[in-house]
């Protein structure tokens, strides 16, 4: 029931235009960086209709939604103009609005020249919960705002039933997939299947996508694991009538470990480092021709200054070409290399990956584009490397990631683990094996069935994930439930021990009250026993292995296994620690 006291508020607000703008941030979650904000609109502070749902409710019920829409829509665009936010500004549009009489067309784009806006930043969003074909809304209504150059999204979608007709039909820039989907993602395989299909559509359409109502850091990480790029919500930031939103830092956090990662796990162009011969600044262009008649595969020889710092090339056909000039030979070849250097070369430093080295030669200019990389160390040059030995190895590397890697959480498999424990081997590092393996794990599979268990794998790879700083460390899953990682950090046994005070909170998730306050589930086995399995643990065996005594790395893995089946026996959430060759024992249990 509406009272007077509301309506003479309402009439008050519009004709004092008493709306205060409040803008949430949206959020590139690749990087961190702030792709937008949402415009929303809050009525008199501790008011009945500070709230939006009582406000647009009781202005749409007295039918005066669009004149409060058009009021809210000229208070952020000014209150953004203001405040110089970064990015784009998304505007809430009632689909029913772009048809009425009270809609002016014109007078959005008017009130950005006024403020010195710039329409391609604004982004017009209409909401699922107000019909596109409402009152025979026309497509040309929509496409009014296209033509002058505004991006539109569609917000809500799967609110109602006509989120793909509406999609199909307006053809938008932008989708918003709404909370309902993105609530407890982390825990429900349909909800990650409807976003994973809808991110799929968006993929095709070349549209993007936004999920709204992010409040955890778990529903966080798995839209970003699902590949979903920008997002929005609380646990990102609550919306602020004066935001100071640069970069969300977790964002941000998670993309540099991302990076480190890549870098710390793959190849770098040391491996297609070749010894070739080099000249001085001071070299003259005969001698050059010395080295390309002696070398006939040498393509470029690398010009030094006086540190032994590369400087440029001199180029096989450019000095052909000068010498086979009339009297080019007599005229240039006591001249100095640096008379024909390019200096239009990649240099790099030997621990740069390979697939950073792949970017920066594909960013080149497609004129200057050359096929020599020059590798340094600390600025001094070491030798070369080839484009085309470049990509031969960057598509073995694929190969061998999609052959290697597990389908499950993408991590390095057996090989990978096996070739770094050997590599520390060598190197006789100074390492830690943990081998983590889930207690119960079987039954919980029959019980709740495999997608459930894979829900729980993808959990400790995830976990393991974010706690583990990649700098310096080695993650691996072996298959099923067991992981290893090996650890090159001192402080090896504080990781461990986050991992399993956070799994034990995070598990409890996959059951429901009655099971957790039984403490477990009833199962029979294969005899048609009736046993007791209690809640999913976290088990890890640690080793230590002396590098001078272990010959390789089966002799590592069967230590792992010894502590991960000593860890498996004391039963919960436990870190057994078995040091190599020594009886005493370090025990932690969560």
């Amino acid at each position: 029931m509406i009272h007077i006291d509301d309506k003479i508020l309402l009439e008050k607000i519009l004709e004092n235009r008493l709306i205060t703008p409040y803008f949430q941030p949206i959020y590139d979650l690749n990087n961190g960086q702030i792709y937008g904000h949402e415009a929303l609109s809050r009525g008199p502070q501790d008011s009945k209709l500070f709230s939006p749902d009582p406000l647009f409710t009781l202005a749409q019920q007295e039918g005066k939604l669009h004149k409060l829409e058009l009021l809210c829509r000229e208070k952020a665009l000014s209150k953004f103009s203001d405040l110089a936010l970064k990015g784009r500004l998304f505007l809430n549009v009632s689909a029913s609005l772009l048809a009425s009489p009270d809609h002016q067309k014109g007078m959005t784009l008017s009130i950005l020249n006024e403020l010195g806006l710039d329409q391609k930043n604004i982004v017009i969003e209409l909401s699922e919960q107000h019909p596109y074909d409402h009152n025979g809304l026309p497509r040309s209504s929509v496409d009014h705002y296209r033509e002058m150059g505004f991006q539109v999204a569609i917000d809500d979608l799967g609110v109602g039933y006509s989120g793909l007709q509406l999609w199909s039909e307006l053809q938008p820039d932008i989708v918003k997939i709404d909370k309902h989907f993105i609530k407890d993602i982390d825990k429900d395989e349909i909800k990650r299947e409807f976003v994973r299909s809808i991110l799929t559509i968006a993929q095709r359409l070349n549209c993007l996508l936004i999920a709204e109502g992010i409040e955890t850091q778990q529903e966080l990480d798995q839209l970003i694991e699902i590949g979903v790029a920008f997002g929005q919500g609380y646990f990102l930031g609550r919306p602020t009538d004066n935001p100071a939103f640069t970069t969300h830092p977790y964002l941000v956090n998670q993309a540099q470990r991302r990076s480190q990662f890549q870098v710390d796990h793959s190849e770098t162009v040391q491996t297609l480092c070749r010894t070739t011969p080099c000249l001085h600044e001071t070299s003259l262009l005969d001698e050059a021709s010395a080295y390309f008649k002696k070398h006939q595969d040498l393509i470029a020889i690398t010009i030094l200054n006086d540190n032994d710092m590369p400087v440029g090339v001199v180029r096989r056909h450019q000095l052909h070409e000068l010498f086979s000039t009339p009297y080019g030979r007599a005229l240039y070849e006591l001249k100095p290399v640096t008379h024909l250097i390019n200096s239009d070369v990649l240099i790099v430093e030997s621990n740069v990956s390979l697939s950073s080295v792949s970017t920066l030669m594909t960013n080149q200019e497609a004129d200057t584009l050359n096929n020599e990389i020059i590798v340094v160390r600390n600025g001094k040059f070491i030798g070369t490397g080839h484009l085309r030995d470049l990509l031969k190895r960057i598509t073995e590397l694929k190969i061998q990631n999609a052959t290697y890697s597990n389908p499950l959480t993408l991590l390095p498999g057996n090989v990978p683990i096996h070739r770094e424990v050997s590599r520390r081997l060598i190197a006789e590092d100074s390492f830690h094996v943990a081998y983590f393996d889930l207690n119960d794990f079987k039954p919980f599979n029959d019980f709740f069935g495999y997608s459930k268990g894979d829900a729980v794998i993808q959990l400790v790879g995830s976990l393991i994930k974010d706690v583990v700083l990649p700098d310096n460390n080695f993650i691996g899953h072996i298959g099923g439930d067991d992981f290893v990682v090996i650890f090159g950090d001192s402080d090896w046994q504080q990781q461990c021990e986050t991992i399993l005070t956070m799994f034990t909170s995070r598990i409890r998730d996959f059951y429901s009250d009655d099971i957790l306050n039984e403490g477990g589930v009833w199962t029979k086995n294969r005899q048609g026993t009736t046993l007791f399995h209690p809640i999913l643990s976290l088990a890890i065996g640690v080793v230590n292995p002396d590098s001078k005594q272990c010959k390789n790395h089966h002799q590592v893995a069967e230590m792992a296994a010894q502590a991960k089946k000593s860890a498996k026996q004391k039963g919960g959430n436990h870190l057994y620690l078995q040091p190599y060759l020594v009886t005493s024992k370090f025990e932690i249990t969560v």
